[in-house]
């Protein structure tokens, strides 16, 4: 859980720093939503943590500030490479969370519940970004998020 609490922290930061750079207010609403939206995510990761005994990531306060610039960077490249950015991270993430949840424990309902609500908002948050206009991206582009998001799981795991 710890790993998911993280790619909110990283989500959450994304959306704030895409609406930051958007000029769309139409753009602006949707992502403060979604943004919204990861935040609920965060602290269902965050109450089910501290039922397990764990703990976050040190490294969030630094997820947090990478993603917000990330953000902003994708924001600047124009609306639909911003929305097409949004639907590839949100992809990934229900990858990550469909593999995730076959790993649990056959009796973490709580769990996999979580993640179940989780996967289902982040499919919707990447065919509403779609939808509202964004392109897919360029293998390469794809290929590197991926290869990003793995380091911060890895890490995120441990430290």
């Amino acid at each position: 859980m710890r790993v998911n609490h993280s790619g909110e922290v990283c989500a959450q930061a994304l959306y704030e720093g895409q609406a930051y750079m958007s000029r769309d207010p139409a753009l602006v609403a949707e992502l403060k939503k979604a943004a919204m939206e990861e935040q609920e995510h965060l602290q269902y990761c965050a109450t089910r943590i501290e039922e397990l005994k764990g703990r976050t990531s040190y490294l969030n306060p630094i997820w947090a500030a990478g993603a917000y610039g990330i953000g902003m960077v994708a924001g600047l490249c124009g609306d639909k490479i911003s929305l097409g950015f949004l639907a590839e991270t949100e992809y990934q993430v229900v990858r990550h969370l469909e593999e995730h949840i076959t790993k649990l424990a056959p009796e973490d309902d709580k769990s996999r519940a979580i993640l179940l609500k989780m996967r289902e908002d982040e499919l919707r948050h990447a065919t509403t970004a779609l939808a509202s206009g964004g392109i897919r991206l360029p293998r390469m582009i794809r290929h590197l998020m991926a290869m990003t998001a793995k380091i911060m799981t890895v890490t995120a795991k441990y430290i």
